[in-house]
């Protein structure tokens, strides 16, 4: 949990007034202070005094929408907060709930005490306890707290709507969390180093108690609040972990007691229509809920067991982000245009390769739903599905039932389909079956495990499919990755990144134009780690006469990659550092996601 140090301000020098934020003089001490102009304070003034009101004085003055004097921009209540820190001369906090353990907060006080004095712990160290507060000048709590916590009490400055929040949702969740453990004490968590142990305690938390529904509850709409796109329930040793993946990267969220998450994965899993008493092998499950807009988020279940254990994933399919425009997806004008001529072609393969999570099915789902008019017939055949899509006739594979890929291909090839896509091709008897819908002219797509477009090609002859079928089906690849985009609000111009750096780092390509390169700095709205989301790059090869005469029955890659790029295609490196001068991501996002130019 960071803190941004208070400014200096003209109101600091003055005595500290005691007592609770009165409106009026907070407008009298923004004027004092030249953030707002005197006019603007009498205004003001006069606007608040017309109606009372029992909100806090920041939270009005922030409806009001009244303008800083310095450049005419509304004052929000971030701004606010951050001016109030400033003259009480303390430091300002936005809380960000991934940063505060939740049970030692609870630990520190009771809710009923938080609520009376409006403030709120937020981080708890052997030697003191850090408590935000939008009253910073009502100290008679402190010494009490000092007392019962028998540490040092460190104030900070957060917005009144945050305290207000998150005091009764961590309180409410440290509650919940302690019931279910309440009521299967002594549970002894069906770990590998404990085997030995099952039978000696035949207490159990019940996945239906009232207090794990709503830890559950909780985690989920915590989850869609932070932009999750996955949730990670790991048992440990000691206790369980969970884990929010965050713009591609996992953060800690919370602690668990096992006996806690045991009975939240049991209440997920029978959510999902899935086996609970079966913890020895791995299961898939799905369920559909709605976030706190009301819109629907399907979520993707996956459980594994592990030495301490059964580890729990939840992959979040929010339809926001799951079906997208192609400039939402981060096609440059060039590469969309020449998609568009692609995925509209009557009949032959597309492919679309990359690692897990570079972001391969948010590419084919958006292109499959713009293809799917009523006059087309769109079915897909994969393992499992992704998200449910009512525009698409949508097969899930079942291996137990002996109906795979290659199975799957065959039933819907007698289903008088127009587009079908293949959730992946693994073996020869999918490529084949993919190769003869395509040759009996249907548009298929599908995706393959490459570094780069080219390679798709030679994985294929690996497979064993002749040359001389992908010749006559293939119609183009196209491989992606996903880099985190930086902050907007934060950003800051990077004068060390030059054209000739970028363009030493993608010879023999030129970079020309304006180089407007940023770096990461940091601010409470992307979690002080510069970057807010994520975006792709993309190398797309399309597949010219040119291209077929080089693919024999010893191709070499880089005599395609070369023909590739003679016939258009820009490798995904060359298209990382275009972002990069366009202010978009940073260098080292880039080098870290891309395969390297030969």
């Amino acid at each position: 949990m960071s803190a941004v140090p208070a400014s200096t301000t003209a109101g600091r020098s003055a005595p500290q007034p005691e007592g609770p934020l009165q409106l009026r003089a907070v407008i009298e001490w923004l004027a004092r202070d030249g953030v707002i102009s005197p006019t603007e304070a009498q205004r003001t003034i006069a606007r608040c005094a017309q109606a009372e009101s029992r909100q806090h004085p920041l939270v009005r003055l922030a409806n009001v929408a009244m303008t800083r004097e310095s450049d005419g921009k509304p004052l929000d209540l971030e701004a606010l907060t951050q001016w109030l820190a400033g003259r009480a001369g303390l430091a300002y906090l936005r809380v960000d709930p991934l940063k505060v353990d939740v049970g030692k907060v609870a630990d520190t006080m009771s809710a009923a005490y938080a609520e009376r004095h409006k403030v709120l712990p937020v981080q708890v160290t052997p030697a003191e306890v850090v408590v935000a507060t939008a009253e910073p000048f009502l100290t008679d709590w402190i010494a009490e707290v000092e007392r019962q916590s028998r540490r040092s009490v460190r104030r900070v400055v957060a917005n009144p709507t945050d305290i207000q929040r998150y005091t009764a949702e961590f309180f409410a969740l440290a509650k919940s969390v302690r019931a279910a453990q309440k009521a299967g004490s002594g549970n002894s968590a069906a770990s590998f180093e404990q085997l030995v142990e099952l039978g000696k305690n035949n207490k159990q938390l019940d996945a239906n108690d009232q207090s794990v529904v709503q830890v559950v509850d909780w985690l989920w709409q915590y989850a869609f609040d932070q932009r999750a796109s996955d949730i990670h329930l790991e048992p440990r040793r000691e206790q369980g972990v969970i884990r929010f993946r965050i713009d591609g990267v996992l953060h800690p969220a919370y602690q668990m007691p096992l006996g806690v998450m045991s009975a939240m994965v049991a209440r997920i899993k029978l959510l999902g229509r899935m086996d609970v008493v079966e913890k020895r092998r791995p299961l898939d499950g799905r369920i559909k809920t709605r976030n706190q807009r009301g819109d629907e988020v399907e979520m993707r279940l996956s459980t594994l067991p592990t030495a301490f254990g059964e580890k729990m994933v939840m992959r979040i399919f929010d339809p926001d982000t799951a079906v997208k425009d192609l400039d939402a997806l981060g096609f440059p004008p060039q590469d969309a245009q020449r998609w568009e001529q692609l995925v509209t072609r009557p009949h032959g393969i597309v492919l679309v390769t990359g690692p897990t999570g570079s972001g391969k099915t948010t590419t084919l789902y958006s292109t499959l739903k713009r293809v799917a008019t009523e006059e087309v017939n769109v079915s897909t055949v994969e393992d499992p599905i992704e998200m449910i899509e009512p525009s698409f006739n949508q097969t899930q594979v079942q291996p137990q039932l002996d109906f795979g890929f290659t199975e799957g291909l065959r039933a819907l090839m007698r289903q008088d389909p127009d587009v079908i896509m293949v959730g992946e091709i693994r073996d020869l008897d999918t490529a084949e079956m993919a190769v003869q819908a395509a040759l009996t002219g249907h548009l298929v797509f599908s995706t393959l495990h490459t570094n780069d477009a080219p390679s798709a090609t030679t994985r294929l002859m690996e497979l064993g499919v002749p040359a001389y079928l992908i010749n006559a089906t293939l119609l183009g690849v196209l491989a992606q990755r996903l880099v985190r985009t930086l902050c907007p609000l934060c950003k800051q111009p990077d004068e060390s990144v030059t054209r000739e750096q970028l363009g030493e780092v993608v010879a023999p390509w030129k970079i020309t134009g304006h180089v407007s390169a940023y770096k990461p700095v940091g601010c409470v709205d992307c979690r002080m780690t510069g970057f807010r989301g994520r975006m792709g790059l993309y190398e797309l090869l399309t597949v010219s006469e040119s291209f077929k005469g080089l693919l024999n029955k010893a191709p070499s890659i880089d005599a395609l990659r070369r023909q590739g790029m003679a016939d258009g295609m820009r490798p995904l490196r060359l298209a990382g550092v275009l972002r990069v001068a366009e202010g978009l991501t940073t260098l080292d996002e880039v080098l870290s996601a891309t395969p390297p130019l030969d």
